[in-house]
């Protein structure tokens, strides 16, 4: 049990630290006024994802511990579906609700569609 505090741990700190610059950076160059961070770290999580629970299984034979730390901790902190949501009612609840009605369906559509294409490469590598 210890163990495998220690791995979502490690994994958790490293993927809050990778979502945080990947947001940062996102918004330098694409700026605030849409949630672009947080849409980019979910759609590439989403990705990595399907690509390295399949590889996981197919190529990469990973120990459950190392699943472990990447899925459950790093890609779970690395990805931000509560702060997608925080942010769709917050542009839905202003101004800006078709910005908000942008937000839910191109997280949700573009989300699914990076996760099957991870899929399909993890089969294609496999």
């Amino acid at each position: 049990m210890l163990k495998d505090l220690l791995f979502l741990a490690l994994g958790g700190m490293s993927g809050t630290l990778c979502r945080f610059g990947l947001t940062k950076l996102t918004h330098w160059f694409l700026g605030y006024g849409f949630p672009w961070g947080t849409f980019a770290v979910n759609c590439l999580g989403c990705l990595l994802f399907g690509l390295i629970a399949t590889l996981a299984e197919t190529r990469l034979h990973l120990s459950v511990h190392m699943k472990l730390m990447i899925l459950t901790g790093f890609l779970g902190a690395f990805t931000t579906f509560s702060t997608y949501a925080f942010e769709s009612d917050q542009l839905l609840s202003g101004e800006k609700w078709m910005q908000g009605v942008m937000n839910i369906f191109a997280h949700n559509v573009v989300g699914l569609a990076l996760l099957l294409l991870g899929i399909g490469l993890g089969r294609y590598w496999s």
